[in-house]
């Protein structure tokens, strides 16, 4: 019976509606990656398990810098258990919308889209996780990212992550410019 009941809150969770680009736009801004990114910013985030029990919260610190090709963002992480983590995002911007990136860790190549004040970002990364006996441990998920730009200087992030194409959580984050 207890296997039943997790096969079926994993079902719903697996069908729960995602955003999508064309979901009806609800302000007249526009998110310019390479303009809200560049400098120094800090978010604030957690990560929720598919019950919505919050497992991790973090902090970042992030600098960004746009060379007029290439999109560089220095993240550091600071967790609430008080480890660290650093990711380096190297983006392209490919057209007008869209985008392709790499970092460590990160399986292949990240893509993205822009549209209006919405950016939707897709990879598969083998992402560290801290053990209960102190080891690290990576686990490989696929992260669709959902940004949506709040004012000039908020944006607000939605992460849903799936492993073997079931969600097993998300993580959502606001970003601030300093």
């Amino acid at each position: 019976m207890r296997y039943l009941w997790i096969f079926a809150v994993l079902f719903v969770a697996a069908c729960t509606p995602k955003p999508s680009l064309d979901d009806a736009k609800l302000s007249d801004r526009t998110l310019n990656l390479e303009e809200f990114f560049e400098g120094d910013l800090i978010a604030y985030g957690q990560f929720q398990d598919v019950l919505g029990t919050v497992r991790r919260r973090f902090e970042v610190q992030i600098d960004g810098e746009w060379d007029g090709q290439t999109l560089t963002l220095t993240e550091d992480f600071m967790y609430e258990d008080g480890s660290t983590e650093q990711r380096i995002w190297s983006l392209q911007k490919t057209s007008d919308t869209t985008w392709k990136g790499t970092a460590p860790g990160v399986i292949g190549i990240a893509t993205g889209e822009e549209r209006g004040d919405t950016f939707n970002w897709t990879y598969t990364i083998d992402l560290p996780v801290p053990a209960a006996d102190g080891t690290v441990d990576t686990l490989r998920v696929t992260f669709d990212d959902w940004m949506w730009l709040l004012s000039e200087d908020r944006l607000l992030n939605i992460a849903y992550i799936k492993r073997f194409g079931v969600d097993i959580g998300k993580v959502i984050i606001t970003f601030g410019k300093s």
